[in-house]
């Protein structure tokens, strides 16, 4: 699967699948003239970045996780606990993100309109 086939297949810009394979999220071979050929995996591994980048992980977190969810040989107990952390930032803003729901809520109730 070419460039484009990819990026019609994901909805995902070609300039974002190239910034994704500069960073080493994704990988594609090259043909003698140069043109990235995506494997079958690849629609799979794009969806999975932007849901990454959707959870706010950054790529440089991303290169960290992704082998450890898409190949069980590759799950250590650091990478483990880099998910843990992961998680448990994520925890945190959803905790901080109802703070501000519940505040704007109330703020939102006190508003009186004549």
């Amino acid at each position: 699967m070419r460039i484009g086939e990819l990026s019609a297949a994901t909805g995902v810009s070609v300039r974002s699948l190239r910034y994704y394979e500069e960073q080493g999220l994704l990988s594609a071979d090259r043909t003698g003239s140069g043109q990235r050929v995506y494997g079958t995996a690849a629609p799979a591994r794009v969806v999975l970045i932007q849901e990454l980048f959707a959870a706010g992980i950054c790529s440089a977190t991303m290169v960290d996780l992704l082998p450890c969810m898409t190949d069980p040989g590759a799950r250590t107990p650091m990478l483990r606990n880099r998910m843990l952390e992961e998680r448990a930032r994520i925890t945190d803003t959803i905790a901080n993100l109802t703070a501000t729901q519940n505040a704007l809520d109330r703020i939102i109730t006190e508003i009186k309109i004549d």
